[in-house]
């Protein structure tokens, strides 16, 4: 007796060795000992799962299963030990399981965050494939396991390996059948496909038997993230930036849960075969509300501009290695201008102070001219102030405005006042254009009472917009050619009053070069005249090669 309870003891402390090792190599005392609140796992429970991911990380090598590290030492001990032991480990493998009709794949969805469903813990987290919860561990003592027994479901998969398990009777099932159920856990693609996605034009069709297109797929509005939606849908025109996201090997250096999540969803997205025709950014919102620090959350409406910016500087600094060393965002957005400031000074003594580094004054003593160079990700336009007072008809006239009378804001001329951080004139000149241009206008102006909303619709074009005959531009080197024209990929509009209103986007589809309108989980097709019509709020154009 006292032999096989000392057999029982070892076999826990195996079962629970990926998780001492993860938490020993993470420098945190082992699970037994932290206090309940911090503890993922439930006291009392075996989680075992007979070190699936040392057999995981084997398998990843192309070595095979070997079993652990900790082998060698069972050598030493008699025997009975050592089968008692490897008999809990080597996991029975069968190509024929009983239960696979039970597969349920209407009710599987694999969008929302990894967490037992009881213990609510990320650890050896299981699927029912049956009814689609999920459960921890397949120990005799786990969740997992007591949910195959009350409710007779049988088939799991194991949410991190991808491997499929029959419970109660624990034996690893091989049925190239699941393959489909993997491939929407994981979506993967290879760099053949991912240069074949603007060329493809095949629709997929989902399990209830709706067609959709592959990257035009709604997006779930949990609750008031239209903003997020919205700004997903027009970066996943970015060709680049969707490439690098589809092919995890190009960001596994980076530790920031925010850019993996965001992977994660670039490739639900664009995956032809998905089990639904649209996909829930649930766990890409959960990474963005900590990353942001609850800046933009759930059930807040935010501003789409802001939202952007944000997110394109946190990807930034996640995804470069060195501080001087550029990355994807930076490649595709990053323009520069040239700043030009004066500065009325009330003294001449502040001139004297400031006027070794810079420009000479040009208008008398009391101007001083400031030249600096600036980077930009999306420039600003200001809109032209709406009519005050209403028509003979009693109703407002809304203004229409040309996209070129606000760009000429970056003709290096134009004057802008600036009140903060003190009383300025700037002038701005593009020097240098980014292979995608971002443009917002600036609709909302907030006093000290209320938002204000400004209906001014801008007049733009959708294709060919050339850039040169508005803007001076830098000459371009001998070698190379200047590159001005831009075509628009992506079109976010406002409707509604300032505060409450709702967000839209207009995308282009490349393969076919149609245009869709999407609203969270509505896509339908419309015409590019529709496209000009919209009050746009903030625009992507893509410079012609």
């Amino acid at each position: 007796m006292g032999s096989k309870r000392q057999n029982d003891s070892v076999v826990d402390e195996e079962e629970l060795g990926p998780d001492l090792k993860r938490h020993k190599s993470l420098g945190e005392s082992s699970p037994s000992s932290p206090p309940a609140s911090e503890n993922p796992q439930l006291p009392g429970f075996n989680y075992g799962d007979d070190d699936e991911e040392e057999d995981y990380k084997s398998k990843q090598n192309g070595s095979g299963y070997d079993g652990d590290e900790g082998d060698g030492t069972d050598d030493e001990e008699n025997d009975e030990d050592e089968n008692h032991i490897m008999r809990s480990r080597d996991v029975e493998v069968r190509k024929d399981c009983p239960y696979l009709d039970t597969v349920n794949r209407q009710v599987l969805d694999f969008d929302f965050e990894k967490f037992c469903s009881v213990s609510l813990s990320n650890l050896n987290v299981y699927a029912c494939l049956v009814c689609g919860k999920y459960y921890q561990g397949r120990g005799k003592k786990s969740h997992a396991y007591t949910h195959s027994l009350e409710a007779g479901h049988h088939v799991y998969i194991n949410l991190r390996t991808e491997k499929v398990y029959c419970l109660p009777d624990g034996y690893e099932i091989n049925d190239p059948s699941l393959d489909d159920i993997r491939y929407v856990l994981n979506p993967r693609f290879a760099k053949e496909q991912v240069e074949q996605l603007d060329k493809k034009k095949q629709w997929s069709r989902a399990l209830d038997g709706s067609d959709y297109l592959p990257g035009m797929v709604g997006l779930n509005n949990i609750k008031e993230t239209d903003f997020v939606n919205v700004t997903i849908q027009s970066l996943m025109r970015v060709t680049p930036l969707r490439n690098f996201f589809l092919i995890p090997e190009n960001y596994q250096h980076c530790r920031s849960p925010l850019v993996h999540r965001f992977g994660e969803l670039t490739r639900k997205i664009w995956h032809a075969r998905n089990f639904k025709g649209q996909v829930s950014p649930h766990e890409f919102l959960q990474a963005v509300m900590k990353a942001s620090k609850k800046r933009f959350r759930i059930g807040a409406q935010s501003d789409p501009v802001e939202f952007m910016s944000w997110f394109l500087n946190t990807l930034h600094s996640e995804l470069r290695v060195s501080k001087k060393s550029s990355s994807i965002i930076y490649e595709c957005f990053q323009g520069e201008l040239e700043v030009v400031k004066e500065i009325h000074s009330k003294a001449l003594t502040e001139k004297k102070e400031n006027g070794d580094d810079q420009d000479a004054g040009t208008e008398g003593s009391s101007v001083i001219m400031e030249t600096s160079r600036m980077p930009f990700l999306m420039l600003g336009l200001d809109l032209p102030p709406p009519p005050l007072f209403k028509d003979v008809m009693e109703k407002n006239i809304i203004p229409q405005v040309p996209l070129f009378n606000i760009l000429k804001k970056f003709d290096g001329e134009t004057i802008t006042e600036v009140v903060r951080p003190r009383i300025a004139r700037m002038r701005y000149r593009v020097t240098r254009l980014p292979q995608y241009l971002i443009l917002h206008m600036r609709r909302f102006t907030k006093n000290n009472f209320f938002v204000e909303k400004n209906p001014t619709l801008v007049n733009f074009p959708v294709k060919n917009l050339e850039l040169k005959d508005y803007i001076p531009l830098p000459t371009p080197k001998e070698s190379e050619k200047l590159r001005s024209k831009y075509d628009l990929i992506a079109n976010i509009v406002h409707d509604g009053k300032p505060n409450e209103g709702y967000y839209r986007v207009f995308v282009q589809r490349k393969s076919e070069e149609l245009w869709y309108e999407m609203q969270d989980l509505h896509v339908s097709e419309t015409l590019p005249q529709m496209v000009a019509l919209s009050e746009a709020y903030m625009q992507i154009y893509e410079r012609q090669q």
